[in-house]
């Protein structure tokens, strides 16, 4: 018999959610077959098959959260232990157990009850001093929601008026009637993205700067090459210029570490990809960029791009991302605040480029191809004059795209 268990799949996770399970009891499997899909609180991974079997038993439901190393389900390979031999069995049945006294008995072990409830809802429990399993839960399969935590809050307030409980989060007294409108699942990667940029806000001081860049040339440097057979992104020319400046600006590529009171300077140049999914935001991350050249930033970045939108990153391509991006060229949108990856210091965004007037040297009027960017930083290691110098360099790399190739790798 094979157990299968819920092994860790991402960086300091500690539990993870059962989406889907792939399988069903007596279903035939073969090694590495996906068995089971899961939401950790960084992104959604399957876990494969150990082994080639026949599915004996599941232990928990879809909707069910479990910690690291739990049972998910027992898959029979067929090398159960040999049937003892007639010898063995005569010798066994020759060992007579002792007679218990009448009185004497053995307790029935309770098995340890079982809680639903999604990682974000057993943080707001413990933060505010709550043992989960009181909790009567009233969703689906008995699962314990954010409201029933919040409700046991109040429930005890009113019982011990003297205590004097802080909820984290505002008054949810009132909820809405069922005639207000349909509802949308909060859950899976929405809710982790929820969590994300709620950390990232309030625990980062942002401040966003926005700037112009004239693309002109490189559109045209950039139909030059599919001219000559070379398809190669405009991303792809924002993410070397990106590089090469973050080498220049190193508090860009940095780490806060308030623990020990110092500012870790990165020596890798990992980006990551902010890329919109039916299934919510992924970031998958592009790593050594600095050491690439433009086309293969191109194909590796196109490659990341597919995995994300067919939902097949793994944990690794989804960690250690030094710096982001977001391009939201493609979608429009003249201008946004993007909300830090923490623990980054700083993200770019890209917006949609515009045919404009534009005022040249000696009081010319010329028609060029405008991109507003924006670049959001962690104020309290970087000043406003050190955002403005990097884009600045950012720009002028843009502007003037034949210099990237002074850094092929």
């Amino acid at each position: 018999m094979v157990e299968v268990k819920f092994h860790d799949i991402g960086e300091g996770m500690t539990e993870g959610e059962i989406l889907n399970y792939f399988v069903k009891v007596g279903d035939l499997v073969k090694v590495d077959q996906p068995l089971v899909e899961m939401q950790t609180d960084k992104m959604v991974a399957e876990i494969p098959s150990p082994s080639t079997g026949k599915i004996k038993k599941i232990h928990f439901s879809e909707g069910t959260t479990v910690t690291i190393g739990t049972v998910l389900l027992e898959i029979d390979d067929g090398k159960e232990k040999a049937t003892p031999t007639h010898a063995e069995q005569e010798a066994s049945a020759s060992i007579v157990a002792p007679a218990k006294k009448p009185i004497d008995y053995e307790p029935v072990k309770q098995p340890p009850k079982r809680i639903i409830a999604a990682p974000h809802t057993r943080r707001i429990a413990r933060e505010n001093d709550v043992d989960i399993e009181q909790v009567v839960g009233t969703g689906p399969a008995g699962r314990v929601t954010d409201e029933d935590v919040f409700r046991f809050v109040r429930n005890r307030v009113e019982e011990v008026e003297s205590a004097n409980v802080e909820l984290i989060e505002e008054d949810y007294t009132t909820l809405p009637n069922e005639s207000a409108g349909d509802t949308i699942p909060f859950t899976g990667i929405r809710k982790q993205i929820a969590m994300k940029m709620t950390k990232s806000l309030t625990t980062i001081p942002h401040v966003t700067h926005f700037d112009e860049a004239d693309l002109t040339s490189l559109l045209e440097f950039r139909q030059e090459l599919k001219d000559s057979g070379e398809q190669v992104s405009v991303v792809a020319f924002f993410l070397k210029a990106i590089a090469i400046t973050l080498k220049e600006f190193p508090l860009f590529n940095a780490l806060l570490d308030e623990e020990n009171n110092v500012i870790r300077l990165l020596k890798d140049y990992h980006i990551g990809l902010a890329t919109n999914t039916d299934r919510g935001l992924l970031v998958p991350v592009l790593r050594e960029v600095d050491q690439k050249s433009i086309i293969e930033i191109h194909e590796e970045m196109k490659e990341l791009t597919k995995k994300a939108q067919e939902q097949k990153l793994t944990a690794q391509e989804m960690k250690g991302g030094t710096f982001t991006i977001s391009n939201m060229g493609p979608l429009g949108g003249i201008a946004a605040t993007p909300i830090i990856n923490h623990p980054q210091t700083s993200i770019i965004a890209f917006h949609k480029t515009k045919r404009m007037p534009v005022v040249m040297d000696h009081d010319e009027i010329a028609v060029r191809s405008i991109m507003t960017l924006s670049l959001s930083f962690d104020h309290r290691i970087i000043d406003g004059a050190d955002a403005v110098m990097f884009t600045n360099r950012v720009i002028e790399l843009i502007e003037e795209p034949k210099k990237l190739l002074l850094y092929l790798r």
